[in-house]
């Protein structure tokens, strides 16, 4: 695998699940874009160093 990235969540899903759990939707609606950015920055550095040890099995 290679030259991936990851752009992003699906925040239909993370309201869903914030939802769920019983999360205030005004909060989430705050808070998620902002975990969101962390994330995907740290995802995409972990794949750009070549460590994918904590990426779970590739199918």
């Amino acid at each position: 695998m290679g030259g991936g990235a990851v752009i992003g969540w699906d925040m239909t899903a993370a309201m869903a699940m914030a939802s769920a759990l019983g999360v205030d939707p005004l909060i989430a609606a705050e808070c998620l874009p902002e975990i969101e950015a962390v994330m995907v920055r740290k995802l995409n550095e972990q794949m750009a160093s070549g460590d994918r040890s904590s990426l779970g099995p590739e199918r």
